[in-house]
C-alpha cells in the first residue's frame, strides 16, 4: 500500500513537470514572435552613412529592385527596380551592374512589409532577342496614363552584354507598356530622343498636373559633352514628340529626379563621377521646359558633400499627399550590386523655396509633416 501511494506521487510530480515545460515552451515561442513582429513594421531604417542595411520581403528575401520607384495604385504601393547579381563591377557578362532577370516589383499597404510579386520585364536567352541578358535596364521608371488605362515604362537601354557606349543600342531610351501594374509589361523597342547624335544615359520620367508626361535625360553628344534635356512625351506616354528643352545650368549632371510643390519643378541632380558619391545639387523653375536656377546643395551635416554616400532614384508623396514626399536614395555596393542598400528621407520644404532632406538613421512615416524653415 505504502508502495503503491510512492508510485502514484511519483507519476503525478512527472506530469507536472511534463506541463511546466509545456506551457514554458509556448510562453517562449510566442514571446519571440512577438518581438520579431515588433523589430518588423514601423522603422525604416538607412543606418550609417556608411553602412549596408538590409530590406526584405515577405519570403524573407532581399528586395532586389535597384534605381526604381514608387508608384500607387488603388490604395497599394507597388516598388520596381532592376534585378541586379551578387557580383562586383567589371566591364565583361559578369558585372554586377547588369541583369539577367529584368525588372522586378514588389507590394505593400504600408511601405514597411513588401511582397513579391515577380518579375514584370524579362530578360531573355534569345541571342536575337533586343533583351538579351545579361543588359541593362537602368533607371527604370512607370507611369500610369489616364486615358489609355495603360502602364507604361522608360528606362536606359543597354543591349547585350549590358557594356555602357555611344554607339546605338548601348545608350538608348528602353520603352514597355502593360495593362496591369502587375504585368507583364510588352517592350515596344528603344529610340533615342530628339535625334541619334546624343546618347541616353541615366534617365526618369514626370507627369505633371495637366497629365503631360516628359522624359528627362542625361543627353552624351559626339563630342563629349553632356547636360540634361527634358523631352515631352506624346498623349499615350510611348514616344518622344519633338517638343524638348536643354537645361542649360544642368552641365555633366545625371541620376535626374523631379519633384514638383506648391507649383515650383525641383530637379535633384548627382555628378558624372562614376561609382563615386558625390554632393547632389538641386535646380528649380516655374514651368518645366522654362528657365532652370541652382538651388544648391539638398543635404546637411555628415557626408552632404557625398549626398550621405548614395545617390537619387526617385521621389514620391504618401497616399498623393504632395507635402509628405519621400526621396529615394541607394548606397550603390560595388563589390555585391544585389546588396546596394536603399535610403529613404523624407523632404523638407522651405519657406524661401529650398529643398533638403537632412540624414536619418531611422525615422518613422507618421513623422513626415509639412516641414519649413
Amino acid at each position: 500500500m505504502i508502495h503503491l501511494q510512492n508510485e502514484n506521487l511519483l507519476i503525478a510530480i512527472f506530469r507536472y513537470l511534463l506541463k511546466s515545460l509545456f506551457l514554458s515552451s509556448l510562453l517562449t515561442t510566442h514571446c519571440v514572435a512577438r518581438n520579431f513582429e515588433k523589430v518588423d513594421t514601423s522603422i525604416f531604417k538607412n543606418g550609417g552613412i556608411n553602412e549596408f542595411v538590409e530590406w526584405r520581403d515577405n519570403r524573407g528575401e532581399l528586395i532586389n529592385a535597384h534605381d526604381g520607384g514608387i508608384i500607387e495604385s488603388n490604395g497599394t504601393y507597388y516598388w520596381y527596380g532592376l534585378a541586379l547579381r551578387p557580383l562586383k563591377v567589371s566591364k565583361d557578362e559578369n558585372n554586377g551592374a547588369a541583369t539577367t532577370t529584368g525588372i522586378t516589383l514588389y507590394s505593400s499597404k504600408n511601405l514597411y512589409n513588401w511582397k513579391y510579386e515577380g518579375v514584370i520585364l524579362s530578360t531573355s536567352t534569345d541571342t536575337a532577342n533586343p533583351l538579351r541578358a545579361p543588359m541593362r535596364m537602368e533607371r527604370p521608371k512607370i507611369i500610369y496614363n489616364e486615358k489609355t488605362h495603360k502602364y507604361v515604362l522608360w528606362f536606359h537601354y543597354v543591349g547585350y552584354p549590358g557594356k555602357h557606349g555611344e554607339a546605338i543600342g548601348t545608350a538608348d531610351a528602353g520603352v514597355a507598356v502593360a495593362d496591369k501594374i502587375t504585368g507583364p509589361f510588352t517592350y515596344i523597342g528603344h529610340h533615342r530622343p530628339i535625334n541619334d547624335s546624343g546618347a541616353v544615359k541615366d534617365c526618369t520620367l514626370f507627369v505633371d498636373t495637366d497629365a503631360s508626361a516628359y522624359f528627362i535625360f542625361d543627353r552624351k553628344e559626339t563630342n563629349g559633352s553632356r547636360c540634361l534635356h527634358i523631352v515631352k512625351l506624346t498623349d499615350d506616354y510611348l514616344h518622344s514628340t519633338n517638343k524638348w528643352s536643354k537645361i542649360e545650368v544642368a552641365n555633366r549632371r545625371e541620376a535626374p529626379v523631379v519633384i514638383k510643390h506648391e507649383g515650383i519643378y525641383y530637379l535633384v541632380t548627382s555628378d558624372v563621377s562614376g561609382w563615386k558619391s558625390n554632393a547632389a545639387k538641386v535646380y528649380k523653375a516655374t514651368t518645366i521646359m522654362g528657365q532652370w536656377e541652382i538651388v544648391g546643395n539638398p543635404c546637411e551635416g555628415e557626408g552632404a558633400e557625398a549626398t550621405y554616400n548614395t545617390q537619387g532614384t526617385n521621389a514620391f508623396c504618401v497616399h498623393g499627399d504632395k507635402n509628405q514626399t519621400i526621396i529615394m536614395l541607394e548606397r550603390h555596393n560595388t563589390e555585391n550590386f544585389m546588396r546596394c542598400s536603399y535610403v529613404w528621407l523624407p523632404v523638407v520644404f522651405t519657406a524661401n523655396k529650398q529643398l533638403l532632406f537632412p540624414y536619418k538613421k531611422e525615422w518613422e512615416l507618421n513623422s513626415i509633416v509639412t516641414q519649413k524653415k
